[in-house]
């Protein structure tokens, strides 16, 4: 067997990795316990990525390849059946890392090398002795490798930032390199399991080695030896002295490349890293993962006259098309004073219009601007793309510009391609479509040593600034709609969510109001209540102490009241405290209760009272929340500043929360709230006759599923047995097993296991749902709802129980509850249709999951509430009808 040998002319430096020794090394040198938010483990991805981003940045090598064992026997097992016997298999939570670190050393640039029979060190080896370099440096830990070291060859262990050379083993060894095999042989080497000679340690063997020159001189000089145990072992083991050696002594034989050039780094897969970072949630690597400015700005213009205004309108007019982009004073669009303007007709010109800026000298005025801009921006023959254009477009609206002709979202556009990253910012775009870096507001702002006003950037910085963020988004806009459409997703961006753009920025404009007076005496209350909770507990644990240490929780809970202790905390430095926690012991103790009820009004004092106070509106009296398209990886909506789809419904504290939120006078508040919308989509998925026959019929699914549970006649069924099938309904939905059911409803985990079989039993379609849904996404990578959106799933495919089975209840839920998004998205397109086309006075103001909330003229109630049920019943087809409840009153509670 004999290496794969090429000419090379000009010999390189080359970066030789000992990839299976580092794996290893970050695997059990990291303690912590590393998993992203589903599970998957990654500190060996993360250890082997800190190696290499170190390895890149600091020595930026020409030639370097990735070394890895090969999987199997090697050629030492065939000479000792005993190597490495001792060693355990592979962690789970490591071989399911492997495939990442492959990746991301794939997508760094480094060629990888394995060989089946040898292992890593073999290969290392072989170049080593037959590669045409100017000098190679070993890049590993493992001392090991210390024998190949030489005038040309150096090894440099990253993770100690330590370098090896001739000098450093004569100096710590007193030999020469090759000579650390025969040390290697005599004491031989516990973790290969090769046993060496009995009673010889690593330093024995060296003081023999050095004394004697090597083993063969060892052997011929024994009666040099003084006698004793040492004597006796090596005479008795002379034998095998020489199998001890060859399986320490590395291959110089694999048939690897020889060539260089077959180990050039080639450039990094920046769109790919960022993929990985972001999946792996990595955030340390993606701030590194740095772009370089890929754009120019030579074709950026400052416009500051009448003239250059009109003429960039004309512009935009005769291309059909423009790119805007606002600056401003606030993130939220209701408080924000428009600065400037940016637009992007046809890149690379680009034009940014001041308007608002402090020091500037020469600005347009707002009026003129409105003058000429105005008509443009409304005209709907125009289309106007912009990166999260919903706030662009409220903002100009409120500064009397009207907006028209919405044709796209380059945010929303990456959204739908991945939903499930966390960020789709312009930046993020800029970086994974593009390969650019662009001005972060950090740096433009630096100069402003206390506030971050943009109205204060000098116009040059502010120019290029906002007009990159228009350029940016037209770049970017090319590449994403071409991206939509091959991913079958193009119909669901135009048709749904740019057109809801519009629909939820009317609804934030408008608000919702807030009875000031309840809110303070709603505060006033919650403080009394909290003070009497602080109180009680105290009485129960015998003293006063900090409710909000969980410290000090935990020694009254565990130490003192001796209630049973549970999981730790994701440090596990100490016994967790958490809802989960006290939920169970609430089940044996008072006091957990009392901690919990005292939670709970904390944290609605504090996010809703106080913190409601506070997004008041000074102008409107309303609360004005953003509607996200972006957050969630199933396409419902998210609401923020203030949340409030968060408000709990069930409990009086939420109800009474809910009751602060009024109609204006004349007006009242109209509900209109899907019934049992997921179980419906469920039914319409699953095909399942009797579930549709009920859904058919308008049966009480709960009522029938505890009748068919229980295995008693329906109206025998009591509230009990109702509110259990509730929890088992719904439970399936989110893929809920055994453990989790009897969790939540309190009962053995052999009666929770009983009630599922059962539920599958009489619900046979949606068992083959379940396994078919899982099945077709295992297969394609995604799954898909009703009108066609994406969620990839790559975790299906993981080798981690825990994970695995994850990615399984993603895959089922995901079709569900991404198509009840899609049906109440198209629910409120309708919706506000019929309102335009009937000039009604009503608007709506909240989306919270399935439910719309309108302000409704008194008068209209009545008319509105048919028309919205209507609207809501008939948007899309399912196999079961679609059921809407819906209410009236002066309050949301009310309804």
């Amino acid at each position: 067997m004999t290496p794969i040998a090429q000419a090379s002319t000009d010999p390189p430096r080359i970066f030789l990795i000992d990839g299976s020794s580092y794996l290893y090394r970050a695997y059990f040198a990291i303690r912590q316990t590393l998993t992203t938010h589903t599970g998957l483990p990654t500190k060996a991805v993360y250890g082997v990525t800190s190696m290499l981003w170190k390895v890149l940045r600091e020595k930026d090598p020409d030639h370097a390849a990735m070394i890895w064992d090969a999987r199997g026997p090697t050629f030492r097992h065939r000479l000792y059946a005993e190597y490495k016997a001792n060693r355990p298999p592979m962690p789970d939570d490591l071989s399911v890392q492997i495939p990442y670190v492959r990746e991301v050393v794939e997508a760094l640039g480094l060629p990888q090398v394995e060989y089946e029979g040898f292992e890593a060190d073999d290969i290392i080896a072989t170049l080593v002795k037959h590669m045409p370099a100017r000098d190679i440096l070993i890049v590993s830990g493992d001392k090991d490798l210390f024998q190949l070291v030489d005038r040309r060859v150096t090894i440099w262990d990253p993770m100690k930032d330590e370098m090896v050379d001739v000098d450093t083993i004569k100096s710590r060894f007193g030999l020469d390199p090759p000579r650390l095999l025969d040390v290697m042989a005599l004491s031989g080497d516990t973790s290969d399991n090769i046993p060496g000679v009995p009673g010889v340690g690593p330093k024995t063997a060296l003081k023999l080695v050095q004394e004697f020159g090597s083993i063969e001189g060892l052997l011929a000089r024994m009666e040099e030896l003084s006698k004793g145990r040492i004597q006796e072992n090596i005479v008795a083991n002379r034998g095998r002295l020489p199998l001890w050696r060859k399986l320490v002594q590395l291959a110089e034989d694999v048939p690897v490349p020889l060539d260089p050039e077959h180990y050039r780094r080639r450039p990094p897969d920046r769109r790919r890293l960022m993929q990985l970072f972001q999946e792996l949630e990595f955030t340390r690597f993606l701030r590194d993962l740095e772009p370089t400015e890929a754009i120019s700005f030579e074709g950026y213009e400052l416009v500051q006259t009448e003239e250059a205004l009109a003429s960039w309108a004309e512009a935009i007019r005769k291309e059909g098309r423009v790119v805007v982009d606002t600056e401003t004073t606030s993130e939220f669009p209701m408080k924000a004073e428009l600065v400037g303007i940016s637009l992007c007709a046809r890149p690379p010109r680009a034009a940014y219009i001041p308007i608002g800026h402090a020091t500037a000298e020469t600005q347009l005025d707002l009026g003129v601007v409105a003058g000429r801009l105005g008509p443009i921006l409304s005209d709907p023959g125009v289309e106007k793309v912009g990166q999260n254009i919903k706030y662009d477009l409220m903002v100009l609206e409120n500064h009397g510009m009207g907006v028209q002709g919405i044709a796209g979202d380059t945010m929303i556009a990456s959204y739908l391609l991945n939903p499930s990253r966390h960020q789709h910012n312009l930046a993020e775009i800029a970086g994974e479509f593009l390969g650019h870096r662009m001005i972060s507001f950090n740096e433009v702002t630096a100069s402003q040593k206390r506030v971050k006003n943009f109205a204060l950037v000098p116009l040059p910085l502010a120019r290029d600034y906002s007009c990159e963020d228009a350029h940016v988004t037209a770049l970017a806009q090319e590449i994403l709609w071409g991206k939509l459409r091959e991913s079958g997703l193009w119909d669901l961006f135009r048709r749904v969510e740019v057109p809801l753009v519009r629909v939820l920025a009317g609804m934030e404009r408008a608000g919702i109001l807030v009875d000031r007076k309840g809110l303070a005496e709603l505060s006033v209350e919650f403080n009394r209540r909290l003070a009497a909770l602080e109180r009680e507990a105290f009485d129960i644990a015998g003293f006063p102490f900090n409710l909000n240490s969980p410290r000090q929780l935990a020694e009254i809970l565990f130490e003192r009241f001796k209630l049973p202790r549970g999981k730790k905390t994701r440090k596990r430095t100490s016994l967790s405290t958490d809802v989960e926690v006290l939920t169970e012991l609430a089940r044996h103790h008072e006091l957990p209760r009392k901690i919990l009820e005292h939670r709970n009004i904390a944290k609605l004092q504090s996010t809703y009272v106080e913190g409601l106070e506070k997004m008041i509106h000074p102008r409107t009296g309303r609360v004005h929340t953003s509607f996200n398209q972006t957050v969630t990886a199933t396409g419902r909506l998210s609401s923020s500043d203030p949340n409030l789809q968060n408000i709990p419904v069930r409990t009086e504290e939420g109800r009474r929360i809910r009751a602060l939120f009024i109609a204006d006078p004349g007006h009242v508040l109209c509900s209109s709230d899907y019934s049992q919308i997921d179980l419906r989509v469920l039914a319409h998925y699953s095909g399942d006759e009797a579930l549709m026959h009920a859904f058919r019929h308008d049966e009480d699914i709960h009522a029938k599923t505890a009748s068919e549970v229980f295995d008693v006649d329906p109206k025998m069924v009591t509230p009990e047995m109702r509110r259990m099938a509730k929890t088992v309904n719904f439970g399936i939905i989110y893929g809920m097993s055994a453990f989790g059911l009897a969790r939540e409803l309190g009962i053995e985990r052999a009666q929770a296991k009983d009630f599922i079989e059962r539920y599958f039993s009489r619900y046979p379609g949606v068992k083959r749902y379940m396994s078919e849904v899982v099945e077709d996404a295992r297969s394609r990578g995604y799954v898909t709802t009703l009108l066609g959106r994406r969620r990839y799933i790559p975790d299906l495919a993981s080798r981690v129980r825990s994970v695995r089975e994850f990615a399984e209840r993603t895959a089922i839920n995901t079709p569900i509850q991404g198509s009840a998004a899609d049906i109440i998205k198209l629910a409120m397109l309708e919706v506000d249709r019929r309102l335009t086309e009937a000039g009604s006075g009503a608007r709506m103001l909240l989306q919270v999951h399935d439910e719309l909330v309108l302000e409704v003229p008194e008068a209209e109630a009545e008319q509105v509430t048919r028309l919205v049920r209507e609207a809501m019943e008939t948007v899309a087809e399912l196999n079961v009808p679609l059921q809407v409840n819906a209410g009236v009153g002066a309050n949301w509670a009310a309804l």
